[in-house]
């Protein structure tokens, strides 16, 4: 299976799926210097280590995991971190306010702007509220094209992430994703979320007003 899913100017982009949740797992490898980020080492320690060792083709330099980001901490998207953390001794992150329920000490504590920057590109970190407290999206900016968020569980085809029937949640995540996503890039931007299918902000964005009204 080709894990490859966007070959950009500084970066290349993989992806697998794991688990019977379709969870995605995303590799992000610096074409120059061979720094990665992992974002959620959901399940299948042995489809991640193969996932990394596709991504050994992207770069001329010897490839390093330095970061596995966690999105969120519901359980399916943490099952394989541990085991990924003792493998490699990547440093972990993950949003501030989740990152004590994860089954790892967590070493970055992501906030809302907050900025990785590894050998040959940059993170921004947009804490999306709502689907869990401390969920946060990832955003990398290509420079020679469109941004790409890694939305976790808070963006989707079709709809924001599930906030349990609860009013309140689902207010908040809805303004958070319209106000600190949809406002804030244009509509080239590509959406890859925890599960399922890729999108795009301009694909979503003529929806938000029925998502609102429908609440969920």
């Amino acid at each position: 299976m080709d894990t490859l899913i966007h070959d950009l100017r500084d970066i290349t982009i993989r992806r697998i799926s794991v688990s019977e949740m379709d969870n995605n797992v995303y590799l992000l490898t610096a074409k120059a210097s061979g720094a990665q980020l992992l974002i959620d080492a959901a399940d299948d320690l042995p489809a991640i280590q193969a996932l990394l060792q596709d991504a050994a083709a992207d770069t001329a330099a010897t490839p390093k995991l330095e970061l596995i980001a966690t999105t969120h901490q519901h359980w399916d998207h943490v099952r394989a971190l541990p085991a990924l953390v003792d493998a490699t001794g990547a440093r972990t992150a993950a949003g501030t306010e989740d990152a004590p329920e994860l089954p790892v000490k967590v070493e970055v504590l992501l906030d809302h702007g907050d900025v990785g920057n590894f050998d040959g590109f940059d993170v921004t970190a947009v804490h999306l509220r709502g689907h869990t407290p401390g969920s946060v999206a990832l955003v990398y900016q290509d420079p020679a094209g469109p941004a790409h968020i890694f939305s976790g569980d808070s963006l989707f085809p079709g709809g924001v992430g599930n906030t349990q029937k609860d009013p309140e949640r689902f207010n908040q995540l809805i303004s958070d994703v319209s106000e600190r996503l949809f406002d804030a890039y244009p509509d080239d931007t590509v959406v890859h979320p925890g599960h399922g299918k890729p999108t795009t902000l301009g694909a979503e964005r003529p929806h938000l007003q029925e998502w609102r009204a429908r609440g969920w």
